[in-house]
């Protein structure tokens, strides 16, 4: 057997399998910084390019905020956006996402798309949790969303 062949086999054994629940973390500083000033800073694997690209279009009013970005900082994180998106980078989670979400849709909240909806189809009680507080809040339930990781905790 040949030594590449061989390396590749057993890096293949002993890789850890792929978890249905990870997703790529965001690790682009500025995103993070711009974004997780009054949110996480969402996976963009959770929204076809389409929705990023909408909400970049409409930073005037975020869900009732007023967004300001230097318009080549605004580039910058929707260029980051867009190439991690459900219909882009691709991976388990973001094929699941793309597969619930309408082909002629374009989602705006993680919360309102429907593989969130359908895996997060809880009773009104546990959303008002104190620590909970809005469904876009997945590090209460999910203590290493911020590193991809929605692996039941």
């Amino acid at each position: 057997m040949r030594p590449l062949l061989l390396l590749t086999g057993l890096t293949l054994l002993l890789a850890p399998p792929a978890l249905a629940d990870q997703v790529a973390p965001v690790t682009d500083p500025d995103t993070r910084a711009r974004c997780g000033e009054c949110h996480m800073a969402f996976q963009p694997a959770f929204l076809p390019a389409r929705s990023w690209e909408r909400i970049m279009d409409t930073l005037s009013d975020h869900y009732g905020d007023r967004v300001t970005l230097k318009p080549e900082q605004a580039a910058h994180i929707r260029a980051v956006l867009v190439a991690g998106a459900a219909d882009r980078a691709g991976g388990k989670v973001a094929r699941r996402v793309m597969a619930r979400v309408d082909p002629a849709g374009t989602p705006l909240r993680l919360t309102e798309n429907p593989d969130f909806l359908r895996r997060h189809d809880f009773p009104a009680r546990e959303w008002a949790r104190p620590e909970v507080k809005v469904k876009s809040n997945c590090p209460a339930c999910h203590r290493r969303a911020e590193a991809g990781d929605y692996e039941e905790d």
